[in-house]
């Protein structure tokens, strides 16, 4: 009831549902009022109506209890509106919601689980990650939380980068992996289409990308493409090593966020990119991020996690 501003509207409810259990009650003793009787030694006759080619409605009286059933149900319902919400904007006698319920979870769950969290959040990310039972909780949280977009074994998927590798669009520090977990990120591809000029431009430039990373690409093109890819350079570098501090991704290795391939370079090129890695710190609090980032860090970090012999 909360998107409605007009009392009109709690008012209606309310009184639709009252109507709703009245008619229920009245058409209960209206049927009640019919008796049925079928003289001894006779059958109940059929009433006309059947369905699936062969079963019949009879004209049994309905059994007594079954009725019953649906006054108790009846009691139930207005008992039940007395006490908790239902009725329009009325909150019961109770008092009772579900963001109450919740946030009375949240605080069990917190006096339980808060110290487990509070005694991680006091170590170096590198410590955490090295803790197995440290990992566990944050494989389970990157389960359900990360793995809708990045996959359960982490390797992302088109548009989603892969978390077991190096390569990182920000870096792949631990301290950098819990920033962009906490604030989030927003990366920007601009459109370069009408700044380079002609669709040939902007295919010339995806073929030297491409051979910046060693991929299949026409030696002519990227001779024009080459020029103008200053364009480029700003963020991706002369080299197109790209640049942690923009988010700038790395166009000489072999690592695609989107795919190689002539056709969504050209794309990518031309009409831009924009995702958004959304921030986690109100939602999670920085105790589960601080495991979560432990646990990202140590899927591309395996043998830093081997304990020394």
């Amino acid at each position: 009831m909360s998107d409605f501003t007009s009392g009109f509207w709690s008012a209606y409810v309310a009184i639709l549902t009252l109507l709703g259990i009245a008619g229920c009650a009245v058409l209960l003793w209206a049927q009640a009022k019919v008796k049925i009787v079928i003289p001894e030694g006779e059958e109940a006759k059929p009433t006309g109506h059947s369905w699936d080619d062969g079963l019949t409605e009879l004209n049994n009286p309905m059994p007594r209890w079954w009725m019953w059933l649906f006054y108790i149900t009846i009691v139930f319902s207005i008992a039940y509106l007395v006490l908790y919400p239902g009725l329009g904007s009325f909150k019961g006698k109770l008092g009772w919601e579900s963001t109450g319920e919740y946030q009375a979870e949240l605080k069990k769950a917190d006096q339980e689980y808060g110290p487990i969290f509070d005694k991680y959040q006091s170590q170096d990310l590198k410590t955490v990650a090295a803790d197995p039972h440290a990992r566990a909780i944050g494989e389970r949280l990157f389960m359900t939380y990360c793995a809708q977009c990045h996959g359960s074994d982490a390797r992302g998927n088109k548009g989603y980068p892969n978390l077991t590798d190096k390569d990182w669009l920000y870096g792949g520090e631990p301290a950098v992996i819990k920033a962009t977990i906490m604030k989030g990120r927003n990366g920007v591809m601009p459109p370069m289409g009408a700044a380079l000029g002609s669709d040939k431009d902007v295919e010339n430039v995806a073929h030297y990308v491409l051979n910046l990373s060693g991929a299949t690409s026409d030696p002519i093109k990227v001779a024009f493409g080459k020029e103008k890819f200053t364009s480029c350079v700003a963020c991706h570098g002369p080299g197109g090593q790209g640049n942690p501090a923009l988010g700038a991704p790395n166009l000489s290795d072999k690592i695609w966020l989107y795919g190689g391939s002539a056709d969504t370079v050209v794309e990518t090129i031309r009409k831009g990119r924009n995702n958004t890695m959304p921030a986690f710190d109100e939602f999670l609090g920085e105790g589960k991020v601080h495991l979560l980032a432990a646990y990202v860090w140590g899927l591309s970090n395996e043998k830093a996690l081997i304990p020394e012999r």
